[in-house]
């Protein structure tokens, strides 16, 4: 099978795997799939994902087709490179591959000036056309016109803070605060238009890729507030060079005054999902999150 054969006929995919008539080797560095780098016969490489045969809970409806969905919406707009969708099965998901590289201050700030042009695409509304899911569970991609601060809260905070509280990751007085959060979420300020986001950009999920770029996988796009991304990035230590990542940003596409205070406040959606997934963990980070976005509003109106 070589890229051709394979762009031509995808689902002859699986059938080519299981009787190993393409070299297959794995490839570390996900939470929730399994992943491998296969050789076709004309030298090409391609990524591939696979649910695990002994994973915890069941392979989702669409989890598959949602990824390729949102890789597919990111690549069209152009600015940040993304992997090119190979082959979108109910089961299995490949990527055209790309070659790992070191990270450079000089990659950094061409990728900040990128996500800029990526989030001014915008979309047509907070939400996205297609079922969503960030790491295995499901996020509620129903598109809604906002105002952002009541699709936020509605959308992006309280499932997981219900499933956190529910899973026994998050005590009452955690969940009292991510509460006071929500009740408070139109203080903050900050509204603006549907970005076109990644909506999963923790550091784990940019590629420095060998030929000095850096790329995005692993995505959970959806329209939301731009101010979410660069939130995300800073999260557990953030990326190589984060201070070139958002000065270029800003450069390209300055920042609404109180941006600074607000991060707390858009990181507390991918914690809340950490605990939600991977439990108790993540609660002091969450009541540690809510309690600097509690101190935000009073503080917002300073210039960013």
């Amino acid at each position: 099978m070589d890229l051709a054969y394979l762009r031509a006929h995808p689902e002859h995919l699986p059938t080519f795997l299981t009787h190993q008539r393409i070299r297959e080797t794995p490839v570390s560095g996900g939470d929730i799939c399994a992943a491998s780098r296969l050789t076709l016969d004309d030298g090409h490489s391609v990524f591939a994902k696979t649910w695990p045969e002994r994973a915890a809970r069941p392979l989702p409806e669409g989890f598959f087709a949602a990824e390729a969905a949102g890789l597919r919406w990111l690549r069209e707009a152009g600015p940040v490179p993304v992997p090119d969708v190979l082959v979108a099965l109910p089961d299995l998901l490949a990527l055209d591959w790309v070659e790992p590289g070191e990270p450079t201050p000089e990659a950094a700030e061409a990728f900040g000036r990128d996500l800029a042009g990526l989030h001014r695409a915008g979309a047509p509304a907070y939400g996205a056309d297609w079922p969503g899911f960030i790491g295995a569970l499901p996020q509620d991609n129903t598109p809604d016109p906002g105002p952002w601060p009541d699709w936020f809260a509605r959308r992006r905070l309280l499932p997981y803070l219900r499933m956190s509280v529910d899973g026994g990751a998050l005590d009452g007085a955690g969940a009292a605060l991510v509460e006071q959060v929500v009740e408070r979420i139109g203080e903050f300020g900050g509204d603006e238009q549907p970005a076109r986001l990644h909506g999963d950009l923790w550091p784990g999920n940019l590629l420095w890729g060998a030929d000095g770029r850096v790329w995005l996988v692993d995505p959970a796009a959806h329209g939301g507030h731009r101010e979410t991304d660069l939130a995300q990035l800073a999260l557990f230590g953030g990326p190589p060079h984060l201070d070139r990542i958002t000065a270029a940003y800003r450069e390209a596409w300055p920042l609404a005054d109180g941006w600074r205070e607000r991060v707390p406040l858009h990181q507390l959606h991918l914690l809340l999902v950490h605990t939600a997934i991977f439990g108790a963990a993540y609660a002091d980070a969450v009541r540690s999150t809510a309690r600097a976005a509690l101190r935000g509003p009073d503080r917002a109106t300073v210039e960013g």
